[in-house]
């Protein structure tokens, strides 16, 4: 008997497991779809309270940093303050290739998902567009974050967005650089503005340049290393 309840000891464990990485699944693609629709409501309360958000070399911390964020600029930047869906106005997100790491005790996670962007404004309501965006445009970037369970449910702890490249429509991204560059002064001088810009020697250059982004886990043929741990 000792056997048996020891495998279903280890069964229940890994049954639970499977139920966090559905669950922390579920959440980052429900992110994926609120950000399409500019419903920073909705984004904030995936959030765990004392969360970040890391977005072009500035850091975005708590509710009210990711509400500054994904309201004030986002939302106000696409479509003036109004929630989506919006006639004209294509952003949608498409979020994948997730590889997700369950700590042992099940209440903290790290996932590193792939994001890319369509956006642009149809030419009926091109009058909306702000004058430094380009009319169509893609983006792409890798998220490494991690998660929390918070009263007993899984939220983003931190949500670490590295945006790889952006690339008119028209021209591509052979010909273009990106149109959205980091903030160079915090908040509250700048309304919009992350509460922390990243120390000099961690500050993202935007494409054409190229980022590094570490992966929190271990190689899954030969890596001998728990995911996220380093050497002793």
């Amino acid at each position: 008997m000792a056997d048996v309840m020891a495998r279903l000891d280890a069964l229940e464990g890994r049954v639970g497991e499977l139920e966090d990485l559905n669950a922390i699944r579920r959440l980052h693609w429900a992110y994926g779809y609120y950000i399409d629709f500019n419903r920073p409501d909705d984004v904030v309360a995936l959030f765990a309270r004392d969360c970040a958000v890391v977005f072009l070399s500035g850091e975005y911390l708590g509710h009210a940093g990711v509400k500054r964020l994904y309201g004030d600029w986002i939302q106000e930047l696409f479509t003036s303050g109004r929630p989506g869906p919006v006639n004209g106005l294509l952003l949608d997100h498409f979020q994948m290739q997730d590889i997700i790491t369950v700590a042992p005790d099940r209440q903290t996670a790290k996932g590193r998902f792939r994001g890319m962007l369509l956006g642009g404004w149809h030419d009926s309501v091109v009058d909306q567009k702000p004058e430094h965006m380009p009319q169509q445009f893609w983006e792409a970037g890798i998220y490494e974050n991690d998660y929390v369970r918070e009263d007993g449910v899984w939220k983003i702890k931190r949500l670490d967005y590295m945006m790889q490249w952006q690339g008119d429509y028209e021209t591509g991204w052979a010909h273009t650089v990106a149109h959205l560059q980091p903030a160079v002064e915090t908040y509250p001088a700048n309304p919009v503005g992350p509460d922390v810009i990243l120390p000099p020697d961690k500050i993202r250059q935007t494409w054409p340049h190229r980022q590094d982004v570490p992966m929190h886990f271990a190689h899954p043929a030969i890596g001998k290393l728990l995911a996220g741990q380093g050497a002793s």
